[in-house]
């Protein structure tokens, strides 16, 4: 250990760059105790010498080791307190901003969003990597959104699943719909061009469910293999006749100069493994998601059926 070692320390984006990883990850590693982080105010800072050390743990090929952190002190306030406890919530709707704004005014936690799909989010969650994830996947063998996936997912966890709200989805079709597009068997018309979402998402699962059930296969279908990230590239690329059609939701649609076709009512759902640490958060998600002002926020977006929001549906022993 060099006197140099001993004087240097990083702030967190400081660390994400020495890394080469993003800050969200930085965060996540903290918070499983791989490495050393302490407080100085509202900042979390590294010193040299432990970014060294677990640096030097990943060059030998060893597991991060678990270490002791000094982030927690008899004297620090709410405000501070939330940088001292982020949590990672997972998928790509607008209302998960508005839930991580509520979070976040507790003083609690510190909310990080990640916008990674349905399916990649739950994997991410049995992988330690998120803390509230999203999904709405729909399984073709019962007709049912995200517990026949969850389920599978998170075989041997403890889990909570709690709605967060109903939204349409279906098909983004070009202006006056000159395809004349109307339902999932449509697809297998020649001459359609379809612009796809990347794997691991709903809107993906959704469509190749589907595909099955029409006996469509995927390589028959000109551009399903074109992807893109989100709802509102997907509409874009329609709007702009680069493609016919594409799965995603009615809100979008509104926002883009695209014609929707509505063919399901997609159940969009929370999920939170449980743990004795976390009992605080899990309390705090379903008072927010029940409360009138969370409400009356989703309400004033449109486009959402609140029916069943903050609704606890399953949960494990």
């Amino acid at each position: 250990m060099t006197n140099l070692e001993n004087t240097i320390s990083y702030t967190t984006d400081e660390i994400a760059q020495l890394l080469k990883v993003s800050k969200l990850t930085v965060y996540d590693i903290i918070k499983k105790g791989e490495i050393r982080a302490y407080r100085v105010g509202r900042q979390m800072r590294v010193d040299a010498v432990d970014l060294t050390a677990y640096k030097e743990r990943l060059k030998s090929g060893g597991e991060p080791a678990t270490v002791s952190s000094n982030l927690e002190t008899p004297h620090i306030t709410t405000a501070e307190s939330t940088h001292d406890n982020p949590i990672i919530i997972s998928g790509q709707d607008l209302s998960l901003d508005i839930i991580a704004s509520h979070i976040e005014e507790s003083g609690l936690y510190r909310p990080l969003r990640s916008f990674s799909g349905s399916l990649n989010s739950l994997i991410k969650m049995y992988q330690g990597q998120a803390d509230i994830v999203s999904t709405h996947l729909f399984d073709r063998e019962t007709g049912e959104y995200n517990l026949p996936y969850i389920k599978r997912l998170l075989t041997g966890r403890s889990y909570m699943v709690v709605n967060l709200l109903g939204r349409k989805a279906g098909l983004y079709v070009q202006k006056g719909n000159p395809k004349h597009l109307q339902n999932w068997s449509d697809l297998r018309q020649s001459g359609i061009r379809l612009v796809n979402r990347e794997k691991g998402s709903g809107a993906r699962v959704l469509l190749d469910e589907q595909l099955q059930l029409a006996g469509i296969t995927a390589p028959s279908i000109t551009g399903y293999d074109d992807e893109e990230l989100n709802h509102l590239a997907v509409a874009s690329r329609i709007a702009s006749g680069q493609a016919d059609v594409g799965v995603g939701i009615e809100k979008t649609a509104r926002l883009i100069d695209v014609d929707f076709i509505p063919l399901i009512q997609e159940q969009y759902d929370l999920v939170l493994i449980k743990t004795a640490e976390n009992e605080k958060l899990r309390e705090l998600l379903v008072e927010t998601l029940n409360s009138a002002s969370f409400k009356e926020k989703l309400a004033t977006m449109g486009g959402y059926d609140l029916t069943k929001t903050g609704t606890i549906l399953y949960e494990t022993v």
